[in-house]
């Protein structure tokens, strides 16, 4: 199947802003900026990095330097390198034909190579993302001396952006997709099931973002919060009627510096595949996500 450009663009696009929609409790949305970061940063960082995402024919390790110094240009700050590490190869697997998106995907990842760890180690030394420290393997401040999956594989029982790598994106398509589908059947508006899926993300793993800036112990005591946060979500019959208790969290966490920034790059993809497998499903029709009705 070959999908237009401006569909994956498209799709990339709504999958940022629609993450931005909800109220996701640490973490940068349009009802509360933080960690020196507001709605029109991540908003701009989306848009400069669609067309190096989407670029038809890319090699995935070149749509992630692309997109990293785009963002970098546009905002002059790291915003998205998290999801721009996980939204390069689900773009790439649009263009792997007569499978279904996660076969498609798993071909993509078995094919990166050292080019494309050279590519990514200078993407990710220029975003400079915090609490990256050095490695004393494949530091990405270094040549690259393996392949991006193997680099990959060396980090991934202490990134879960790494590790979605190694395993062909098992938290997205084993838990975010089947929550953001059970989400969509309860809720009226899109982004209440957004904020399930990042919930879902958030009680399910400690966020690797808050482990590397912090500790395990405070990683691990989000996660319990979000436990509790998530299951009140789900038994909630009107989730506006808990905007107010949300923004507290949001704000506690905030003033402590703690950002689930993971959780988010997550939610990010989970929405990116969900409108990708709807593409090759429909040959890249026009919908790609539910429209964001005007709910405030």
């Amino acid at each position: 199947m070959n999908c237009r450009e401006d569909c994956v663009t498209a799709a990339y696009i709504e999958a940022c802003l629609a993450e931005l929609d909800a109220p996701k409790p640490g973490n940068v949305h349009r009802f509360a900026p933080g960690h020196g970061m507001g709605l029109a940063d991540f908003v701009r960082s989306a848009e400069a990095s669609a067309a190096a995402i989407a670029t038809r024919g890319a090699r995935v390790g070149v749509r992630i330097r692309d997109a990293v110094f785009a963002t970098l240009s546009a905002v002059g700050q790291n915003t998205n390198l998290g999801i721009i590490l996980l939204c390069a190869p689900l773009a790439a697997a649009m263009e792997v034909a007569d499978v279904a998106l996660r076969p498609a995907l798993a071909r993509v990842l078995d094919s990166l190579d050292r080019a494309d760890a050279a590519y990514v180690f200078s993407a990710i030394a220029a975003a400079n993302p915090g609490g990256l420290g050095r490695a004393t393997r494949h530091d990405v401040n270094a040549p690259a001396t393996t392949t991006l999956l193997e680099a990959m594989a060396e980090a991934a029982d202490r990134d879960r952006i790494a590790r979605q790598y190694v395993t062909a994106y098992e938290d997205i398509f084993s838990l975010g997709l089947p929550a953001l589908s059970t989400a969509r059947q309860r809720q009226t508006y899109p982004r209440w099931s957004t904020l399930a899926v990042y919930l879902t993300y958030l009680a399910a793993m400690p966020d690797t973002h808050i482990l590397r800036k912090f500790d395990a112990a405070t990683a691990e005591a989000v996660r319990r919060e979000a436990v509790v946060w998530r299951d009140a979500f789900a038994a909630a019959r009107d989730p506006d009627g808990m905007t107010g208790e949300l923004m507290e969290w949001d704000a506690a966490l905030k003033a402590g510096g703690i950002n689930p920034g993971t959780s988010a790059d997550l939610t990010v993809a989970t929405l990116f595949a969900s409108s990708l497998s709807l593409l090759r499903r429909d040959n890249c029709a026009a919908t790609i996500l539910p429209s964001r009705p005007k709910d405030d």
